[in-house]
């Protein structure tokens, strides 16, 4: 298992994650699951879901290892009258806080998440009032380590980062949500695709870029887009995608931390586990995107690393992530360009030979990629 910094908690955390949100099993096929992922190396979970059958099965899974697992709990997922409730009434918010932590038989979550907030306003409302208040003082007394927002919407994610009180954004990443505009609808997130761009929409790259020059981390939700991508009949570019695929495009994503994928079966868990162990070939989503009858992308660099080798050891995909990065501001955020000039080679090595360019699924103009990035950075 590969592990990775968690932006600036401090927290080392697996790549591969742990969304046990929809376990409806028993306690001991929960407790199978999450021991498969354990003895790989998982050691970071999410539970939004407050049910308390799935979060007591999860605790039952957890027992005799729960100082293993690092814990991405939330704030403002409520369950009344036997059904889920996302509310900001402190009067429902606490008590469901405290059960959670009851029912995962823990003393506190590393990351307190301030559960799914949508709409900018809805956003501000609550930096602003009582419920953040609240998680403040849950930071103070130590029920959480640090602070965390779940949300769909670009633009509620980067008010977060600019707010510096934030550091962990659970955020929708997947090839096809990556093209569509911010909204505060998730239901336009599986809807129709006819009006969507053929590049990443211009809010997210400007997110990706935001969090990595903040120290702010990602960690991904819904990677199968809900299981479409997984499906050539449901998917909007019309071919299937395996899991690898998928996770692996997720974790190319600037500031990317950890994935967070659900398992039902311990069958499911394996198939993301294998991405650890994967060929490049068995991780290519970008030549399955490109012969996609629903095609897109075309033209713009997806980090997949096709490109290479070089002729003078250019590490072409990390290059094109710096420029984008450095780009996707007004000013160029200097741990970017730090970054950049710490490479062994750069954009300025390149000789123009273009000779990586016929690997590229996607058709990027390489070569002339490299003289606009070196002249960027000089």
């Amino acid at each position: 298992m590969r592990y990775r910094e968690l932006g600036r908690t401090g927290l080392k955390v697996s790549e591969i994650a742990f969304g046990p949100e929809w376990m409806k099993g028993t306690p001991e096929e929960t407790r199978e699951i999450a021991e498969t992922l354990r003895q790989a190396g998982v050691n970071y979970l999410d539970c939004w879901m407050p049910d308390p059958h799935i979060r007591s099965n999860l605790g039952f899974a957890m027992a005799g290892h729960t100082d293993e697992w690092i814990v991405q709990g939330h704030i403002g997922s409520c369950w009344v009258d036997g059904q889920y409730q996302r509310s900001r009434d402190r009067a429902l918010v606490q008590p469901a806080f405290e059960k959670q932590l009851e029912l995962l038989g823990v003393d506190y979550v590393e990351i307190g998440i301030m559960h799914y907030i949508d709409s900018v306003d809805e956003f501000e409302a609550c930096m602003e009032g009582p419920f953040f208040a609240y998680v403040q003082e849950l930071l103070q007394a130590g029920a959480i380590r640090h602070v965390g927002l779940s949300t769909h919407n670009p633009e509620v994610a980067l008010a977060a980062v600019r707010t510096g009180k934030v550091e962990v954004i659970m955020f929708s990443i997947n090839p096809a949500f990556d093209m569509l505009p911010a909204s505060d609808d998730i239901n336009t997130l599986f809807g129709d695709y006819t009006d969507a761009g053929s590049n990443i929409e211009p809010l997210r790259a400007e997110l990706y870029a935001l969090c990595e020059a903040r120290g702010v981390t990602l960690t991904v939700m819904k990677p199968y887009a809900g299981g479409r991508l997984l499906s050539a009949e449901e998917s909007p570019f019309g071919v299937t995608l395996t899991p690898a695929q998928c996770l692996h495009y997720c974790l190319t994503r600037p500031a990317v931390a950890a994935v967070l994928a659900g398992y039902k079966t311990v069958g499911e868990a394996q198939e993301a586990l294998a991405c650890e162990d994967a060929s490049p070939e068995q991780l290519d989503y970008a030549s399955v995107l490109a012969g996609a009858p629903a095609h897109a992308y075309f033209g713009q660099c997806t980090y997949c690393g096709h490109c290479q080798p070089c002729v003078v050891g250019i590490d072409i995909a990390t290059v094109n992530k710096f420029a984008d990065l450095a780009l996707a501001q007004n000013e160029m955020p200097p741990s970017v360009r730090e970054h950049y000039r710490a490479l062994p080679k750069n954009a300025a090595d390149c000789i123009g030979c273009s000779s990586c360019e016929p690997n590229c699924p996607f058709g990027v103009k390489i070569a002339e990629r490299m003289a606009k990035t070196a002249r960027l950075f000089a």
